[in-house]
Protein backbone atom coordinates (compact mmCIF):
# COMPACT_ATOMS: atom_id res chain seq x y z
CA UNK A 1 0.00 0.00 0.00
CA UNK A 2 1.24 3.40 -1.07
CA UNK A 3 2.59 6.26 2.33
CA UNK A 4 0.18 8.84 2.16
CA UNK A 5 1.68 12.23 1.98
CA UNK A 6 1.83 12.65 5.96
CA UNK A 7 3.87 9.47 6.15
CA UNK A 8 6.10 10.28 3.44
CA UNK A 9 7.26 13.33 5.57
CA UNK A 10 7.91 11.34 8.53
CA UNK A 11 9.86 8.78 6.54
CA UNK A 12 11.69 11.73 4.86
CA UNK A 13 12.15 13.41 8.20
CA UNK A 14 13.32 10.21 9.94
CA UNK A 15 15.86 9.44 7.18
CA UNK A 16 17.01 13.15 7.19
CA UNK A 17 17.34 13.02 11.09
CA UNK A 18 19.89 9.85 10.87
CA UNK A 19 21.97 11.15 8.19
CA UNK A 20 22.65 14.22 10.36
CA UNK A 21 23.08 12.14 13.30
CA UNK A 22 25.80 9.83 11.22
CA UNK A 23 27.56 13.33 10.09
CA UNK A 24 27.31 14.84 13.56
CA UNK A 25 29.27 11.12 15.05
CA UNK A 26 31.74 11.22 11.84
CA UNK A 27 32.44 15.27 13.12
CA UNK A 28 33.05 14.17 16.25
CA UNK A 29 35.68 11.62 15.60
CA UNK A 30 37.39 13.79 13.50
CA UNK A 31 37.79 16.35 15.90
CA UNK A 32 39.21 13.90 18.57
CA UNK A 33 41.80 13.43 16.06
CA UNK A 34 44.29 15.32 16.86
CA UNK A 35 47.10 14.41 14.94
CA UNK A 36 47.69 12.41 11.56
CA UNK A 37 49.54 9.54 11.79
CA UNK A 38 52.80 10.82 9.60
CA UNK A 39 53.47 6.92 8.49
CA UNK A 40 50.94 5.91 5.97
CA UNK A 41 49.24 2.39 7.14
CA UNK A 42 50.61 -0.94 5.20
CA UNK A 43 52.79 0.99 3.27
CA UNK A 44 50.17 2.68 1.68
CA UNK A 45 52.13 5.61 -0.62
CA UNK A 46 51.98 9.23 1.09
CA UNK A 47 48.67 11.31 0.83
CA UNK A 48 50.00 15.49 -0.20
CA UNK A 49 47.35 17.79 0.06
CA UNK A 50 47.71 21.11 -1.66
CA UNK A 51 47.75 23.03 0.92
CA UNK A 52 50.17 22.51 4.46
CA UNK A 53 48.45 20.23 6.94
CA UNK A 54 46.68 22.87 9.62
CA UNK A 55 47.37 20.65 12.39
CA UNK A 56 51.12 20.67 11.75
CA UNK A 57 51.42 24.64 11.07
CA UNK A 58 52.96 25.58 14.39
CA UNK A 59 56.22 23.59 12.91
CA UNK A 60 56.24 24.79 9.36
CA UNK A 61 58.40 28.10 9.46
CA UNK A 62 57.39 29.82 5.75
CA UNK A 63 60.08 32.77 4.70
CA UNK A 64 58.63 35.65 3.93
CA UNK A 65 59.92 38.43 1.21
CA UNK A 66 61.53 41.13 3.33
CA UNK A 67 62.37 44.97 2.90
CA UNK A 68 65.61 45.82 3.18
CA UNK A 69 66.95 47.03 6.45
CA UNK A 70 67.65 51.19 6.64
CA UNK A 71 70.87 52.29 7.87
CA UNK A 72 71.11 52.38 11.65
CA UNK A 73 72.16 55.84 13.44
CA UNK A 74 75.40 54.01 13.71
CA UNK A 75 76.57 53.41 10.19
CA UNK A 76 75.22 57.01 9.48
CA UNK A 77 77.67 58.59 11.87
CA UNK A 78 80.34 56.41 10.64
CA UNK A 79 79.67 57.19 7.09
CA UNK A 80 79.41 60.71 8.13
CA UNK A 81 82.94 60.10 10.07
CA UNK A 82 84.55 58.81 7.33
CA UNK A 83 83.45 61.62 4.91
CA UNK A 84 84.77 64.16 7.45
CA UNK A 85 88.56 62.64 7.25
CA UNK A 86 88.22 62.48 3.34
CA UNK A 87 87.85 66.29 3.84
CA UNK A 88 90.54 67.26 6.41
CA UNK A 89 93.17 65.10 3.97
CA UNK A 90 92.12 67.19 1.46
CA UNK A 91 92.42 69.93 2.84
CA UNK A 92 96.42 68.86 4.14
CA UNK A 93 97.21 68.02 0.42
CA UNK A 94 96.13 71.44 -0.72
CA UNK A 95 98.13 73.34 1.70
CA UNK A 96 101.27 71.41 1.29
CA UNK A 97 101.08 72.11 -2.77
CA UNK A 98 99.99 75.54 -2.31
CA UNK A 99 103.39 76.01 -0.59
CA UNK A 100 105.76 74.32 -3.86
CA UNK A 101 103.47 75.57 -6.64
CA UNK A 102 100.38 76.91 -8.01
CA UNK A 103 97.24 75.71 -6.36
CA UNK A 104 95.50 72.73 -8.02
CA UNK A 105 91.63 73.09 -8.27
CA UNK A 106 89.75 71.04 -5.37
CA UNK A 107 88.26 67.89 -5.89
CA UNK A 108 84.65 67.87 -6.35
CA UNK A 109 82.10 65.84 -5.27
CA UNK A 110 79.47 64.04 -6.83
CA UNK A 111 76.80 66.75 -6.47
CA UNK A 112 78.83 69.13 -7.73
CA UNK A 113 79.77 67.45 -10.35
CA UNK A 114 76.35 66.83 -11.24
CA UNK A 115 75.40 70.51 -10.99
CA UNK A 116 78.02 71.22 -13.17
CA UNK A 117 77.48 68.92 -15.83
CA UNK A 118 73.76 70.19 -15.47
CA UNK A 119 74.72 73.93 -15.77
CA UNK A 120 76.88 72.93 -19.04
CA UNK A 121 74.04 71.26 -20.79
CA UNK A 122 71.97 74.36 -20.32
CA UNK A 123 74.62 76.22 -21.78
CA UNK A 124 75.24 73.95 -24.72
CA UNK A 125 71.42 73.92 -25.99
CA UNK A 126 69.78 76.57 -27.62
CA UNK A 127 67.03 78.54 -26.07
CA UNK A 128 63.71 76.89 -27.60
CA UNK A 129 62.07 79.75 -29.09
CA UNK A 130 58.32 80.77 -27.35
CA UNK A 131 55.51 79.77 -29.37
CA UNK A 132 53.44 81.78 -31.53
CA UNK A 133 50.11 82.57 -29.92
CA UNK A 134 46.73 81.69 -31.99
CA UNK A 135 44.56 85.08 -31.08
CA UNK A 136 42.21 84.10 -34.19
CA UNK A 137 38.64 83.02 -32.75
CA UNK A 138 37.62 79.55 -32.00
CA UNK A 139 36.12 77.84 -35.28
CA UNK A 140 31.99 77.03 -34.49
CA UNK A 141 31.43 73.34 -36.07
CA UNK A 142 27.90 74.04 -37.72
CA UNK A 143 25.34 71.15 -36.92
CA UNK A 144 24.12 69.49 -39.83
CA UNK A 145 20.50 70.58 -40.80
CA UNK A 146 19.18 66.79 -40.29
CA UNK A 147 20.35 66.79 -36.08
CA UNK A 148 19.07 70.00 -35.40
CA UNK A 149 16.48 70.46 -32.82
CA UNK A 150 13.47 72.27 -34.45
CA UNK A 151 13.11 75.88 -32.38
CA UNK A 152 9.65 75.69 -30.45
CA UNK A 153 8.02 78.98 -31.02
CA UNK A 154 7.41 80.95 -27.43
CA UNK A 155 3.89 80.78 -27.92
CA UNK A 156 3.72 76.95 -28.54
CA UNK A 157 6.15 76.09 -25.54
CA UNK A 158 4.17 73.80 -23.25
CA UNK A 159 7.33 72.12 -21.54
CA UNK A 160 9.55 75.37 -19.84
CA UNK A 161 7.26 75.98 -17.36
CA UNK A 162 8.90 72.20 -16.22
CA UNK A 163 12.43 73.04 -16.61
CA UNK A 164 13.01 72.28 -12.98
CA UNK A 165 11.24 68.75 -13.20
CA UNK A 166 13.57 66.34 -14.39
CA UNK A 167 11.17 63.67 -14.29
CA UNK A 168 8.85 65.44 -17.35
CA UNK A 169 11.85 65.52 -19.70
CA UNK A 170 11.36 69.12 -21.09
CA UNK A 171 14.26 69.24 -22.77
CA UNK A 172 12.88 65.91 -24.74
CA UNK A 173 9.11 66.23 -24.42
CA UNK A 174 7.95 66.97 -28.20
CA UNK A 175 10.81 64.96 -29.59
CA UNK A 176 9.64 61.75 -27.88
CA UNK A 177 6.00 62.24 -29.08
CA UNK A 178 7.02 63.08 -32.62
CA UNK A 179 9.45 59.93 -32.28
CA UNK A 180 6.00 58.54 -31.01
CA UNK A 181 4.30 59.82 -33.94
CA UNK A 182 6.37 58.50 -36.65
CA UNK A 183 6.76 54.73 -34.85
CA UNK A 184 2.68 54.50 -34.90
CA UNK A 185 3.07 53.98 -38.21
CA UNK A 186 4.60 50.83 -38.23
CA UNK A 187 1.47 49.33 -35.82
CA UNK A 188 -1.26 50.49 -38.38
CA UNK A 189 -3.91 47.67 -38.29
CA UNK A 190 -6.71 46.87 -41.01
CA UNK A 191 -9.79 45.30 -40.17
CA UNK A 192 -8.69 41.71 -39.80
CA UNK A 193 -12.27 40.56 -38.56
CA UNK A 194 -12.74 38.82 -42.11
CA UNK A 195 -9.54 36.43 -41.91
CA UNK A 196 -11.05 34.99 -38.51
CA UNK A 197 -13.32 32.42 -39.61
CA UNK A 198 -15.12 31.76 -35.90
CA UNK A 199 -14.63 35.39 -34.29
CA UNK A 200 -16.26 38.51 -35.17
CA UNK A 201 -16.67 42.24 -34.12
CA UNK A 202 -19.47 41.45 -31.18
CA UNK A 203 -16.71 38.84 -29.94
CA UNK A 204 -14.02 41.34 -29.14
CA UNK A 205 -16.23 43.90 -28.27
CA UNK A 206 -17.04 41.89 -25.50
CA UNK A 207 -13.54 40.72 -24.47
CA UNK A 208 -12.81 44.32 -24.49
CA UNK A 209 -15.10 45.04 -21.99
CA UNK A 210 -13.66 42.00 -19.65
CA UNK A 211 -10.52 43.34 -20.02
CA UNK A 212 -11.75 46.56 -18.40
CA UNK A 213 -13.49 45.01 -15.65
CA UNK A 214 -10.08 42.66 -15.02
CA UNK A 215 -8.42 45.98 -14.77
CA UNK A 216 -10.32 47.76 -12.30
CA UNK A 217 -10.08 44.51 -10.11
CA UNK A 218 -6.70 44.51 -10.12
CA UNK A 219 -6.22 48.46 -10.30
CA UNK A 220 -4.15 48.58 -13.12
CA UNK A 221 -2.88 51.22 -15.60
CA UNK A 222 -5.03 52.42 -17.58
CA UNK A 223 -1.76 52.24 -20.68
CA UNK A 224 -1.75 48.18 -19.21
CA UNK A 225 -5.64 48.39 -20.75
CA UNK A 226 -4.55 50.11 -24.00
CA UNK A 227 -1.21 47.97 -24.57
CA UNK A 228 -3.20 44.71 -23.71
CA UNK A 229 -6.29 45.74 -26.43
CA UNK A 230 -3.46 46.60 -28.97
CA UNK A 231 -1.32 43.69 -28.76
CA UNK A 232 -4.80 41.47 -29.10
CA UNK A 233 -5.79 43.29 -32.39
CA UNK A 234 -1.94 42.91 -33.49
CA UNK A 235 -2.07 39.08 -32.74
CA UNK A 236 -5.49 38.28 -33.98
CA UNK A 237 -4.59 40.34 -37.68
CA UNK A 238 -1.66 37.58 -38.01
CA UNK A 239 -2.87 34.47 -36.06
CA UNK A 240 -6.28 32.13 -36.85
CA UNK A 241 -7.67 31.78 -33.28
CA UNK A 242 -10.57 29.73 -32.42
CA UNK A 243 -13.40 31.41 -30.52
CA UNK A 244 -12.92 29.19 -27.24
CA UNK A 245 -8.83 30.60 -27.16
CA UNK A 246 -9.98 33.79 -27.22
CA UNK A 247 -10.09 34.89 -23.71
CA UNK A 248 -7.14 33.29 -23.34
CA UNK A 249 -5.68 35.55 -25.70
CA UNK A 250 -7.14 38.51 -23.94
CA UNK A 251 -6.34 37.59 -20.52
CA UNK A 252 -2.34 36.78 -21.94
CA UNK A 253 -1.66 40.20 -23.62
CA UNK A 254 -3.27 41.67 -20.40
CA UNK A 255 -0.10 39.97 -18.29
CA UNK A 256 2.17 40.57 -20.83
CA UNK A 257 0.77 44.48 -20.86
CA UNK A 258 1.24 44.38 -16.88
CA UNK A 259 4.68 43.04 -17.38
CA UNK A 260 5.53 46.03 -19.39
CA UNK A 261 3.76 48.51 -17.43
CA UNK A 262 2.93 47.53 -13.79
CA UNK A 263 5.70 47.82 -10.92
CA UNK A 264 4.06 44.99 -9.41
CA UNK A 265 2.34 43.14 -12.27
CA UNK A 266 0.16 40.39 -10.80
CA UNK A 267 1.19 36.63 -10.81
CA UNK A 268 -0.10 34.30 -14.18
CA UNK A 269 -2.22 32.36 -11.19
CA UNK A 270 -4.10 35.53 -10.90
CA UNK A 271 -5.22 35.65 -14.76
CA UNK A 272 -6.16 31.43 -14.59
CA UNK A 273 -7.89 32.75 -11.76
CA UNK A 274 -10.22 35.56 -13.61
CA UNK A 275 -10.69 33.43 -16.10
CA UNK A 276 -12.66 30.76 -14.03
CA UNK A 277 -9.60 28.26 -14.41
CA UNK A 278 -11.18 27.34 -17.47
CA UNK A 279 -7.48 27.41 -18.73
CA UNK A 280 -4.11 25.29 -17.39
CA UNK A 281 -1.07 27.23 -16.66
CA UNK A 282 0.56 25.32 -19.37
CA UNK A 283 -1.75 27.07 -21.79
CA UNK A 284 -1.03 30.52 -20.74
CA UNK A 285 3.02 30.06 -20.50
CA UNK A 286 2.13 28.98 -24.16
CA UNK A 287 0.08 31.33 -25.52
CA UNK A 288 2.06 34.27 -23.87
CA UNK A 289 5.53 32.85 -25.65
CA UNK A 290 3.20 32.68 -29.69
CA UNK A 291 2.39 35.87 -28.69
CA UNK A 292 5.39 37.51 -28.27
CA UNK A 293 6.78 35.40 -31.08
CA UNK A 294 4.29 36.47 -33.86
CA UNK A 295 4.70 40.28 -32.52
CA UNK A 296 8.41 39.66 -32.52
CA UNK A 297 9.26 40.77 -29.10
CA UNK A 298 8.15 44.53 -30.48
CA UNK A 299 5.58 45.54 -27.92
CA UNK A 300 6.00 48.84 -27.11
CA UNK A 301 3.22 50.02 -29.14
CA UNK A 302 2.17 53.11 -29.22
CA UNK A 303 -1.39 54.05 -27.33
CA UNK A 304 -3.52 57.21 -27.69
CA UNK A 305 -4.15 57.59 -23.97
CA UNK A 306 -0.28 58.77 -23.62
CA UNK A 307 -1.22 61.42 -26.92
CA UNK A 308 -4.35 62.47 -25.29
CA UNK A 309 -2.83 63.74 -21.70
CA UNK A 310 -0.04 65.28 -24.04
CA UNK A 311 -2.43 67.26 -26.25
CA UNK A 312 -4.67 68.03 -23.00
CA UNK A 313 -1.76 69.71 -21.81
CA UNK A 314 -1.66 71.92 -24.77
CA UNK A 315 -4.59 73.65 -23.75
CA UNK A 316 -4.59 73.18 -20.18
CA UNK A 317 -7.84 71.36 -20.20
CA UNK A 318 -9.23 70.56 -16.94
CA UNK A 319 -9.23 67.03 -14.95
CA UNK A 320 -13.58 66.99 -16.04
CA UNK A 321 -12.70 67.18 -19.87
CA UNK A 322 -9.45 65.23 -19.72
CA UNK A 323 -11.89 62.34 -18.22
CA UNK A 324 -14.81 63.14 -20.95
CA UNK A 325 -12.14 62.67 -23.75
CA UNK A 326 -11.02 59.52 -21.92
CA UNK A 327 -14.62 58.09 -21.72
CA UNK A 328 -14.86 58.69 -25.54
CA UNK A 329 -11.50 57.12 -26.13
CA UNK A 330 -11.80 54.23 -23.86
CA UNK A 331 -15.40 54.02 -25.95
CA UNK A 332 -13.63 53.67 -28.98
CA UNK A 333 -11.40 50.21 -27.90
CA UNK A 334 -14.88 47.97 -28.14
CA UNK A 335 -15.25 49.53 -31.99
CA UNK A 336 -13.78 48.21 -34.54
CA UNK A 337 -14.19 50.57 -37.40
CA UNK A 338 -12.00 52.31 -35.01
CA UNK A 339 -9.00 50.05 -35.04
CA UNK A 340 -7.77 50.99 -38.13
CA UNK A 341 -7.50 54.78 -36.89
CA UNK A 342 -3.40 55.67 -36.05
CA UNK A 343 -3.37 56.53 -32.11
CA UNK A 344 -2.83 60.03 -32.09
CA UNK A 345 -5.66 61.00 -34.82
CA UNK A 346 -7.94 58.95 -32.07
CA UNK A 347 -6.48 60.63 -29.16
CA UNK A 348 -6.90 64.16 -31.36
CA UNK A 349 -10.28 63.60 -32.28
CA UNK A 350 -12.04 62.51 -29.05
CA UNK A 351 -9.94 65.53 -27.53
CA UNK A 352 -11.60 67.93 -29.63
CA UNK A 353 -15.38 65.90 -29.44
CA UNK A 354 -14.88 66.89 -25.82
CA UNK A 355 -13.66 70.44 -26.50
CA UNK A 356 -16.73 70.65 -28.35
CA UNK A 357 -19.36 69.39 -25.90
CA UNK A 358 -18.11 71.25 -23.62
CA UNK A 359 -18.43 74.60 -25.03
CA UNK A 360 -14.76 75.36 -24.85
CA UNK A 361 -13.69 76.11 -28.32
CA UNK A 362 -12.09 74.13 -30.94
CA UNK A 363 -8.83 72.80 -32.63
CA UNK A 364 -6.55 75.59 -31.59
CA UNK A 365 -3.00 76.70 -33.14
CA UNK A 366 -1.19 74.95 -30.30
CA UNK A 367 -3.00 71.48 -30.91
CA UNK A 368 -2.12 71.48 -34.84
CA UNK A 369 1.22 72.48 -33.91
CA UNK A 370 1.92 69.51 -31.47
CA UNK A 371 -0.52 67.00 -33.19
CA UNK A 372 0.36 67.97 -36.73
CA UNK A 373 -3.37 67.47 -37.45
CA UNK A 374 -6.08 69.56 -39.29
CA UNK A 375 -9.45 69.69 -38.40
CA UNK A 376 -10.20 68.67 -41.88
CA UNK A 377 -7.87 65.34 -40.67
CA UNK A 378 -9.92 64.93 -38.02
CA UNK A 379 -13.59 65.25 -38.81
CA UNK A 380 -14.27 62.13 -40.31
CA UNK A 381 -13.14 60.11 -36.46
CA UNK A 382 -14.84 62.57 -35.12
CA UNK A 383 -17.96 61.59 -37.04
CA UNK A 384 -17.57 57.89 -36.07
CA UNK A 385 -16.97 58.70 -32.69
CA UNK A 386 -20.40 60.69 -32.63
CA UNK A 387 -22.26 57.37 -34.47
CA UNK A 388 -20.92 54.97 -31.60
CA UNK A 389 -22.02 57.24 -28.86
CA UNK A 390 -25.50 57.52 -30.22
CA UNK A 391 -26.05 54.19 -30.88
CA UNK A 392 -28.30 52.33 -28.41
CA UNK A 393 -26.00 50.76 -25.91
CA UNK A 394 -25.71 47.08 -25.49
CA UNK A 395 -26.49 45.97 -22.04
CA UNK A 396 -24.02 43.41 -22.25
CA UNK A 397 -21.19 46.59 -22.73
CA UNK A 398 -21.92 48.16 -19.65
CA UNK A 399 -18.55 48.02 -17.89
CA UNK A 400 -17.08 51.63 -19.34
CA UNK A 401 -20.36 53.08 -19.14
CA UNK A 402 -20.80 52.36 -15.48
CA UNK A 403 -16.92 52.71 -14.84
CA UNK A 404 -17.35 56.66 -15.75
CA UNK A 405 -21.10 57.34 -14.12
CA UNK A 406 -18.80 57.30 -11.02
CA UNK A 407 -18.00 60.03 -8.78
CA UNK A 408 -14.52 59.71 -9.10
CA UNK A 409 -14.96 60.53 -12.94
CA UNK A 410 -16.67 62.48 -12.65
CA UNK A 411 -20.13 61.14 -13.81
CA UNK A 412 -18.97 61.59 -17.40
CA UNK A 413 -20.73 59.22 -18.93
CA UNK A 414 -23.92 60.56 -17.82
CA UNK A 415 -23.51 63.64 -20.02
CA UNK A 416 -25.47 64.05 -23.23
CA UNK A 417 -23.84 63.86 -26.33
CA UNK A 418 -23.26 66.62 -28.66
CA UNK A 419 -26.00 67.34 -30.99
CA UNK A 420 -24.59 66.80 -34.42
CA UNK A 421 -25.72 69.84 -36.14
CA UNK A 422 -23.47 71.37 -33.56
CA UNK A 423 -20.64 69.47 -34.07
CA UNK A 424 -20.69 70.24 -37.47
CA UNK A 425 -20.99 73.63 -37.17
CA UNK A 426 -18.26 73.57 -34.86
CA UNK A 427 -16.33 71.49 -37.45
CA UNK A 428 -16.97 73.76 -40.01
CA UNK A 429 -16.17 76.95 -38.71
CA UNK A 430 -12.52 75.89 -37.45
Amino acid sequence: MPFTRAKKFAAAAGSKTSKLNAAATENQEEANQTKRSSSPPNGAPKKRTAFIDLTNAHKVQISLPRRKKEPTKKAVKTSSTSVQTKNQAILQKSSSVSSEGPEPEPELTNVQEADEKKEELQRDDPVPAEEPVDTSPPVVLEVPANVQRPSIPEEFDIDSENSEDCCMCPEYAKDIFDYLKQREEKFVLSNYMHNQPSLNAEMRAILVDWLVEVQENFELFHETLYLAVKMTDHYLSKAKIHKQMLQLVGSTALLIASKFEELCPPAAEDFLYICDDAYQRDELISMEASILQTLSFDINIPVPYRFLRRYARCVRANMDTLTLARFYCEMSLMEMDLVTERDSQLASACLLMALVTKGLGGWSPILQFHSGYQVSDLAPVVRKLHSMLVAPPDDRLRTIRNKYSHKVFFEVASLPVVDIEVLEKALASL
